[in-house]
């Protein structure tokens, strides 16, 4: 009898590793599946009001629908889809009125941001990051290198605030303003390198006031490069901000 007992106890616990490896390898896939479409998204290789249709994609990454389920969840959870129907969402689109009041939240929250963190930004930090952007020129990868340099910068200050709502308020409208589409990309790789290295600048000397110049300069001139290619003008930066 107590043999009997003990196997029938192996035999109600053999599952569970299992189990436990389905749901781990379904994680991993969701994870795979979120960086594979963030990434598509953010790079514009799936334009603004592009249906994404849950079954047709799990069948053509030939992944199964729980961990495409999770991810789109997660993709539209975050801004980058919007659900359509229960099983189908479509990449957001932004407006050019949208962009350019998001951009101005964007000046208002991360000069706060900087404020709050220049004090308390380390050193080596700052110089790692500047080292990084300066290595962009060499980079083969330019334009994926320059995004990560890019969002680094501009989560850097949020995230040393010590205001945890403010860094989630700054990366949510970010997203916003890098789905913006225009009818030809930003090429402003060495514009944006100048631009963060005299933020920096002005952040290892720890003045304040230069480096909320530099941030609001280099928010502007985005905004100003945005509005010359809707309207068919040149490029030229801004060299002031007020």
């Amino acid at each position: 009898m107590a043999a009997r007992s003990h196997t029938r106890r192996k035999t109600d616990i053999a599952p569970a590793p299992r189990a436990a490896s389905r749901a781990e390898s379904e994680g991993n896939l969701s994870e795979r599946v979120y960086r594979q479409l963030s990434e598509m998204i953010l790079e514009k290789k799936l334009p603004g009001g592009t249906a994404i249709v849950e079954g047709r994609l799990a069948d053509e990454l030939d992944v199964s629908r729980t961990p495409m389920r999770e991810a789109l969840g997660r993709l539209a959870g975050e801004g980058l889809l919007v659900r359509t129907t229960p099983r189908s969402y479509s990449v957001r689109r932004v407006s050019p009125s949208e962009f350019f009041q998001s951009m101005r939240v964007r000046e208002i929250l991360e000069t706060e941001a900087l404020d709050m963190a220049i004090d308390r930004v380390p050193e080596d930090v700052l110089l790692d990051l500047a080292a990084r952007i300066k290595d962009l020129a060499g980079a083969q990868e330019q334009e994926s290198a320059h995004w990560q340099t890019d969002d680094r910068l501009h989560m850097l200050f949020p995230e040393y605030s010590g205001n945890a709502v403010l860094a989630r308020l700054v990366s949510e409208i970010r997203v916003t303003t890098r789905l913006f589409e225009l009818s030809r990309p930003f090429d402003r790789v060495k514009s944006d390198g100048a631009e963060h290295l005299a933020i920096i600048e002005a952040c290892l000397k720890r003045d304040r006031r230069a480096a909320r110049e530099a941030l609001l300069r280099h928010l502007r001139n985005l905004q100003r490069e945005a509005m010359q290619i809707m309207t068919g003008g040149s490029s030229t930066l801004i060299d002031n901000a007020t």
